[in-house]
């Protein structure tokens, strides 16, 4: 019998409007991620990563939408929840890690105080109890002094000191799923470990599934069990992390893997991607969006894409995979 995943998302599409027409951001978008384990969203930047997350999550911009898909988490299709709904649900069993925690964060309120907030919210604390459990989730994002620390405001804090209270922040309420959009964006290479590695270790104790959406492949080969491949708004390519590295099927993802560094490439050696993401305005998007940059273009590539089975877990859509 096959387990339940944590979040099932299907038929997933998105548009937002402009001044300058309707942008099809997403289409038709579909992937798993079960309990306890991690599923990188890759692709360039563009291709749909957070905008799936945000969807997911319920914090569209105004000017997007949804127009078709579900996204089932805990039995329930998290886009046809009421916002009352969906917010009991955000902080408590559904939590994210956004991309800019300096942003994220409130400015003029302390650290401990918006760690207590979330607790206060979804975690059943009291007001009197909150403040010691907030110093409780400093020491377990291992931040040292946790109780100076949780008296500072965000702009007192280094950004890696700011991403783990990010990641206090969501994982306050220990929730089922963990969304982290581009976590380590501008951490040094040893702080991006740490919060890798905190992430990890925290799921593992808890069981709880993770997205990580990423343009590194190199991390998330290191960290994720599974890859989602995006391309334009499309899911092109989703395989285990080893089976991808070692024989991506789509034309893109074999593309992307040789524009990632490796330890002993030299700059010289890696391959750029030719063309770029095609206009989502177009009224006359083809049906395969990377088909104007593909080498491997063939007539069939003008039809509806299909899904084709390329191993255990490993999907492509292609009409003429490697």
């Amino acid at each position: 019998m096959t387990a339940v995943p944590a979040l099932a998302v299907e038929d997933l599409s998105v548009e937002f409007r402009t001044r300058s027409g309707i942008v099809k951001v997403l289409d038709h978008v579909g992937f798993s991620v079960d309990k306890g384990e991690t599923v990188a969203l890759v692709g360039e930047s563009g291709s749909g990563k957070s905008v799936t997350a945000f969807a997911v999550m319920g914090i569209l911009d105004p000017a997007g939408r949804v127009t078709s898909g579900r996204a089932v988490f805990g039995g329930a299709d998290l886009l046809t929840l009421s916002e009352r709904d969906l917010a009991e649900q955000r902080g408590r069993e559904l939590s994210m890690i956004f991309q800019n925690p300096r942003t994220a964060l409130n400015p003029i309120r302390k650290v401990g105080q918006q760690i207590a907030d979330v607790l206060v919210r979804h975690g059943g604390a009291t007001r009197p109890d909150a403040p010691r459990a907030a110093v409780e989730m400093l020491k377990r994002v291992r931040i040292p002094d946790p109780e100076r620390r949780a008296e500072a405001y965000p702009f007192e804090l280094s950004g890696g000191m700011c991403q783990r209270i990010m990641i206090a922040i969501a994982l306050a309420c220990r929730p089922a799923l963990l969304i982290a959009d581009e976590p380590t964006t501008g951490l040094d290479v040893t702080t991006q470990a740490v919060i890798m590695d905190l992430i990890g270790e925290l799921a593992h104790e808890s069981g709880m599934a993770t997205i990580f959406i990423t343009h590194d492949l190199a991390l998330a080969a290191e960290y994720c069990d599974r890859i989602v491949v995006m391309h334009a708004g499309h899911v092109v390519e989703a395989a285990p992390a080893r089976a991808l590295f070692a024989h991506p099927c789509h034309p893109y993802s074999a593309k992307l893997l040789a524009a990632t560094p490796g330890e002993t490439a030299s700059l010289t050696e890696l391959a750029s991607i030719p063309g770029g993401l095609p206009d989502l305005r177009r009224p006359d998007l083809p049906a395969c969006r990377y088909s104007d940059r593909c080498e491997r273009r063939i007539d069939d590539c003008t039809k509806p894409l299909p899904h084709r089975s390329a191993g255990e877990r490993h999907v492509v859509s292609c009409w003429n995979p490697l």
